[in-house]
């Protein structure tokens, strides 16, 4: 044991008073450790993270796959309790929308979920306080009844037990306060400020996709069997119901999905492109590593014939490299962890948080120790590949050369093998960032089709028994346009119920062109002097006018996309019908806005005069969002939010408002997650590129030092610099042009699979990109010649006489 110490020990100080290659190996190790560990941490505390739902792995989000998200209709569901290894079932609203606490002198505006008496118990979750909603409360015009959500009620309340019982106003109605929420409930994506009844109709016939439904299985039910009985009845279901039936829903499958995994749905498929790019950089690193350890033993030949010469043990010659292998493992954990944990935190202020726990991420305690043992398991098995290969070396050999033999025919081949290696990763990771990077620089030049400079955007939900129709609702927002408009430094103001881009759920309808087929599109309610505000170029015909009233002529605008997938560009004049029979004409064509930003292409969508339209229509439009007032003017738009609470207050006391932000905000928004992924896409590839340089360089320099004699004998014999210098050069183009040849060929044949995953982060149709593949190409090739470049000059430079007397 003495004897293992004291090589230990030696071979660690030998290290430490050359600290070179330590640095260099440790740090390719804690480039690995890191990004692997950091993203490992952030995959197993969003994704793998259990909620605080008892026997979560019972638990379904269950429906037909849609946009992302399993969303049912309420006739869907009705069909769903028959179903054999269904427990319990419970159903929500697929939005969150707003309401209006109105009474008292703390008008406010919150967020409701609107679930069904079954939500709680299938999640096998209770109350704090009070019970849980009744049957009575839970059907339509039933008795009033709210739920206060745990944050809310410690907010609004200070966590007051005395709650219960008491009425909280909402949209001017009395609901009595019959429970609080778990803490728990907080943390699921459809938790809300206030629970209020879904009141589902019983045998509802509706069929729009709106909630989500949640089952429990039943003891020994698999998720399989109940997704495919599900799949068997619903459209066992809709054949009975007719052939329109049948056409709306063929080729959809309806299924069964975690709620762990519907939770993260969002973040799933970024957070799975950071894993495999950490993998690339790991395994990189790793390649890296072998590589130097290698070399590093290969340098020892000399030391370790003379040793065994000498007569040490077997086990003393090899004591060496292990012992460097456990110092640089030991080291490269310890950075590779610190590296980890501080790119977590800087992650928390660029990725969306959606995609994190509640309170932010935490490295746990065994996160450290499972990186030290990995590190050091690599480093120690990289340093025993390295002695094993080393013993290919003659000792007689290396002992008539003076150790100045340096890499043999075979240590040399592995060695440049290795690069190519390094190489091909680093093409693959870079070629799928440089895709994304293209493909975002394109949609960046898209213009998006509006102006958003100088604008204020605040949201507004008028109160429901203040404002019960259509008709007051124009009548209280053409009010409070005026008064906004008188505020000083703005100059223009109006009203809509979707803005041209930004988060919030547009309201989808068919409409009917000249040959009758429907058509799904966007419908926008919109107040006089919209197009003008935003900038929106109106290509034919006209805008709407304060003229455009209710009991006029219909009449509508249509954006370029809607007109030419009805009418070929010729829209203007025809008319245009909805599903329900009523009809417009069409006065304009405006030009294409990204409603969804430059990645998704411009929807079809119909603008209608605010004043015109239905109570239907406006009171479907409330149940999901409020109204949007937009002003525009001179100055600073923040600087107009007290001059707008007071126009409000002036016009509408009790009316609580909300959401303030500016357009260039919202548009910001639009892009930021796409921003952040290309960012940490990018910090992925460029350490893959330095890994590549890295190792390029420690290859060439040892191939150069290990020939230095014989360079030196032929520039003694006369031979030119710059021939020596090409030499080396030559050697590493070689290795550089297998790695970028291999790496494209490797990106080409996974295209199809690699499209799948870029194109939703990117927008960019197709992996087959000349100039990014071009650009991956002429990065790698300068950045590998740079690191041969220094090596080559080393070779250049040999002092011959220096050479040959073995110096």
């Amino acid at each position: 044991m003495n004897v293992w110490l004291t090589e230990i020990l030696r071979a660690w100080r030998a290290s430490l008073r050359r600290p070179g290659f330590l640095l260099l190996a440790s740090g390719v190790l804690a480039l690995g450790i890191g990004a692997s560990v950091g993203v490992a941490t952030l995959i197993g505390q969003v994704l793998m993270q259990p909620l605080p739902i008892p026997d979560a792995a019972r638990v379904m989000v269950v429906g037909p796959l849609f946009e992302g998200q399993r969303i049912v209709s309420p006739l869907q569901y009705q069909h769903l309790t028959p179903l054999k290894g269904i427990e319990s079932t419970g159903l929500m609203l697929f939005s969150k929308p707003n309401v209006n606490l109105t009474g008292g002198d703390r008008p406010e505006v919150v967020s409701a979920a609107y679930i069904d008496q079954g939500m709680l118990p299938t999640l096998g979750l209770h109350p704090l306080l009070g019970r849980n909603f009744t049957a009575q409360e839970d059907a339509p015009h039933g008795p009033h009844a709210v739920m206060l959500g745990y944050g809310f009620w410690q907010r609004r309340y200070g966590g007051n037990p005395g709650v219960l019982g008491q009425t909280l106003s909402v949209e001017g109605i009395g609901y009595t306060i019959v429970g609080v929420l778990p803490k728990s409930f907080d943390s699921l994506t459809f938790s809300g400020d206030v629970a209020l009844p879904l009141a589902l109709p019983p045998h509802s016939t509706a069929d729009g996709l709106n909630d989500i439904a949640v089952v429990r299985l039943g003891a020994g039910a698999s998720r399989q069997a109940v997704a495919a009985a599900m799949d068997t009845h619903l459209h066992a279901m809709y054949a009975v119901m007719g052939a329109r039936y049948v056409d709306n829903w063929r080729g959809v499958r309806f299924g069964a999905q975690p709620i762990t995994a519907w939770q993260h749905a969002d973040a799933h498929s970024a957070l799975m492109l950071f894993m495999a790019c950490a993998l690339f950089v790991l395994l990189t690193a790793l390649v890296n590593l072998v590589n130097l350890m290698l070399l590093r033993s290969l340098s020892r030949a000399h030391d370790g014939a003379v040793r065994g010469a000498l007569g040490a043990s077997r086990l003393r010659l090899v004591l060496p490299s292990l012992a460097e292998g456990l110092l640089v493992g030991i080291t490269g954990a310890l950075a590779g962890t610190a590296l980890a944990w501080m790119g977590l935190h800087a992650l928390q202020a660029t990725v969306s948080a959606d995609w994190l726990p509640s309170g932010g991420i935490r490295m746990p305690w065994w996160t450290g120790l499972s990186a030290a043992a990995v590190a050091v398991v690599v480093a120690v098995s990289a340093a025993a590949f390295g002695v094993w290969r080393s013993r290919a070396t003659v000792a007689g050999e290396a002992l008539r050369e003076g150790g100045r033999n340096g890499l043999d025919r075979h240590g040399g081949r592995l060695g440049r093998l290795l690069v190519v290696a390094q190489l091909l990763l680093a093409t693959v990771l870079l070629c799928g960032s440089g895709l994304l990077l293209h493909g975002l620089y394109k949609a960046a030049g898209t213009p998006l089709g509006f102006s958003s400079a100088d604008m204020l955007v605040f949201d507004l939900a008028p109160v429901r028994t203040d404002y019960p129709d259509a008709q007051s609702v124009n009548a209280f927002s053409e009010r409070l346009v005026r008064r906004l408009e008188a505020i000083p430094g703005v100059t223009a103001a109006t009203v809509t119920t979707n803005l041209p881009t930004g988060p919030g759920q547009a309201f989808n309808t068919n409409v009917h062109g000249p040959g009758g087929q429907p058509v799904d599109m966007d419908y926008f309610g919109i107040g006089p002097g919209y197009f003008g505000l935003f900038d929106m170029a109106v290509l034919r015909g006209r805008a709407f006018t304060r003229d455009d009233v209710r009991g006029g002529e219909q009449v509508a605008v249509v954006n370029r996309t809607l007109a030419e997938q009805l009418y070929g560009g010729h829209a203007l004049g025809e008319m245009i019908q909805e599903d329900d029979g009523r009809s417009a004409r069409i006065v304009g064509i405006v030009a294409d806005t990204r409603q969804s930003g430059p990645l998704q292409p411009a929807p079809g969508i119909v603008y209608v005069p605010l004043a015109q339209i239905p109570d239907s229509d406006l009171d479907f439009i409330r149940y999901f969002m409020p109204m949007r007032f937009v002003l525009r003017g001179h100055g600073d738009p923040g600087q107009w939010r007290t001059a707008v609470r007071a126009a409000v207050a002036q016009v509408a006391p009790n009316q609580p408002i909300s959401g303030f932000r500016t357009m260039d905000r919202i548009v910001r928004s639009t892009t930021a997650a796409t921003h952040r992924t290309l960012l940490l896409v990018g910090a992925f590839a460029a350490l893959a590129l330095l890994l590549a340089m890295a190792g390029m360089y420690a290859v060439m320099a040892v191939a150069v030092a290990a020939r230095e004699r014989e360079f030196g004998v032929r520039m003694a014999l006369g031979a030119a610099p710059a021939r020596l210098m090409w030499q080396v050069l030559r050697s590493g183009i070689v290795q550089i042009a297998i790695g970028l040849t291999v790496g494209i060929a490797i990106v080409l044949g996974v295209s199809r699979w690699l499209a799948q995953l870029l194109v939703p982060l990117s927008g960019f149709d197709s992996t087959f990109d000349p100039v990014a593949l071009g650009g991956v190409c002429v990065v790698l090739a300068v950045a590998g010649l740079l690191a041969c470049l220094l090596p080559a000059l080393r070779a250049s430079r040999v002092a011959p006489m220096r050479a040959l007397r073995g110096e």
